[in-house]
């Protein structure tokens, strides 16, 4: 599989990287044996970034992969993990949470450093504030060998291009902004590059809204949104393609974004997944999809405080409202 380079890091990861938050059953209910699975099939395909929380099923996730990692050589996999969120409301950034929560997430995955360590959710809390405590003490951690580079991440696009100007990062994560349906995350390209800041995507289906899969309930998507992405759907079905292939193609194809993180705790869908990036995309098919999507292109929600988001861009046309 591809590799791209991470900022001004020696990291190379693959272009499609293994997102371990469905290890936490943070989506549906899963078997245990398939998650343990997952990994190891991540690794078989060729991905070697693995993307986990501790928010993640509220340790859930991490646990998982302590089953799992000591099994795999520590040199072929690149190990990113976040710090701040531990629950729905709970958030947690300073130096001693910091320092603790390093530790905690060293021995619930048996390993003895942490490739990256991501400040997680940063639009739900005074972002400014956070990293100011954060970032210094994860720096103290980085001197000690137990982590290697920082970041952070978030939805909003102003969030991450404030983070980068407040902190010295090494990454930032998006996630949902760089799809067939919203390209905001481009917007963190010329600046990243400009400090040396890799980027990382994420979530290239928006939370199933580009695959033919029934919405979790929680997806805040409006139903105008719905029904456009939904013709889009059926389009790729009358073509007899599956949107989800072409929606993960288009975000692994953006040379910009180092890996592109996508999580399952089903092997066969890793395989699938595997297989769909090494094939070509279909140019026509994606380009004709895109003009459907146009109604909602760039629509995005509220998360986290309101001085946190980004503004609402492209409204729908008055038919679709």
């Amino acid at each position: 599989m591809d590799t791209r380079q991470l900022g001004k890091t020696d990291i190379q990861p693959t272009v499609l990287g293994f997102g371990a938050s469905s290890l936490g059953a943070e989506f549906r209910n899963v078997d245990l044996n398939e998650c343990l699975q997952s990994v190891h099939v991540a690794m078989e395909v060729g991905m070697n970034f693995i993307d986990t929380s501790p928010y993640y099923g509220r340790g859930m996730s991490e646990v998982m992969l302590g089953r799992v990692l000591p099994e795999i050589p520590r040199d072929s996999y690149t190990l990113c993990t976040k710090l701040g969120r531990y629950a729905p409301d709970h958030f947690d950034f300073s130096a001693k949470r910091v320092e603790e929560s390093i530790d905690i997430s060293l021995e619930r995955m048996k390993v003895d450093h942490l490739d990256i360590v991501i400040c997680h959710d940063i639009e739900f809390i005074n972002s400014k504030e956070a990293l100011e405590t954060a970032v210094p003490a994860l720096k103290k951690q980085v001197e000690k060998g137990k982590v290697r580079y920082i970041g952070a991440s978030c939805y909003p696009i102003k969030a991450l291009l404030n983070a980068i100007e407040w902190a010295d990062l090494d990454v930032v994560l998006s996630y949902n902004h760089y799809t067939l349906q919203n390209d905001m995350a481009t917007q963190l390209l010329g600046p990243c590059a400009e400090k040396g800041v890799g980027v990382m995507n994420a979530a290239p289906f928006t939370a199933r809204l580009l695959t033919s899969a029934p919405l979790p309930e929680w997806h805040k998507a409006t139903p105008e949104v719905r029904e456009v992405a939904k013709k889009a759907v059926d389009y790729c079905k009358e073509q007899g393609t599956d949107i989800a292939k072409l929606a993960l193609q288009y975000a692994l194809a953006h040379p910009g974004f180092a890996t592109c993180i996508s999580g399952s705790a089903n092997p066969d869908r890793i395989r699938q997944w595997a297989a769909w990036a090494s094939e070509p995309m279909d140019e026509a098919i994606a380009a004709e999809v895109k003009k459907i999507l146009e109604p909602i292109h760039n629509w995005h929600h509220i998360e986290g405080l309101p001085e946190n988001n980004d503004t609402p861009t492209n409204p729908l046309p008055t038919n679709l409202r």
